[in-house]
């Protein structure tokens, strides 16, 4: 997931010249926001002055189709960021409440339109049949540390949706089991459990 200064920012006026000063101001704001869920995508700033009027709107285009805005009339153009932005803020972190709320109900209910597989681990380790009629696509793979948590599959769905991760894997904390989750569908997930039972 991108950090929040690698984030596309764009800051229009309005009846007033954006300078560097308010441009800048902007982007520090957004990019002190350290809320990974709803995962930003895009950010648009509009300042308006008006004579005493000054307006400040900004509108998050966010993963999973979610667009949060906010916006602030005051006296000072700045102060009116400063406000829009906690505004923005505040949304933001209703949204991942919803999302923790809808996933972890209760640790008894289990996720719907849920659909698991299990594979043995050796699984991984087949051999690409050279002999296939079409040649097999080049890929990029690319290296990375991961963190092997042990979780209920409920806050590995929850991980999911707030890293943007193509996949989670984890170790099942009710039963020891290593499980990959990854999405199927819009509100629709498959999980993978790998070999048997792991000694503690």
């Amino acid at each position: 997931m991108p950090s929040n200064n690698e984030i596309n920012i764009i800051v229009t006026g309005r009846h007033i010249e954006v300078t560097d000063a308010i441009r800048e101001f902007a982007r520090k704001k957004i990019e002190a926001i350290h809320i990974d869920y709803p995962r930003i995508v895009e950010v648009r700033v509009v300042v308006d002055v008006q004579k005493d009027r000054h307006v400040a709107e900004i509108v998050l285009f966010c993963a999973d189709h979610i667009t949060i805005q906010a916006s602030t009339t005051g006296s000072d153009l700045y102060a009116a960021l400063d406000e829009t932005v906690t505004k923005i803020m505040r949304r933001m972190r209703k949204h991942k409440t919803r999302l923790m709320k809808h996933f972890r109900p209760h640790r008894s209910q289990s996720i719907r339109k849920l659909e698991e597989k299990v594979y043995e681990e050796d699984v991984l380790d087949q051999d690409v049949d050279i002999d296939a009629p079409e040649d097999p696509k080049p890929v990029r793979i690319t290296r990375e540390g991961y963190e092997l948590k042990t979780m209920y599959k409920e806050d590995a769905i929850m991980e999911l949706e707030i890293s943007g991760k193509p996949f989670v894997l984890y170790r099942n904390a009710r039963r020891n089991v290593l499980q990959i989750v990854y999405r199927l569908h819009e509100g629709e997930y498959s999980i993978i459990e790998l070999g048997n039972e792991l000694k503690a």
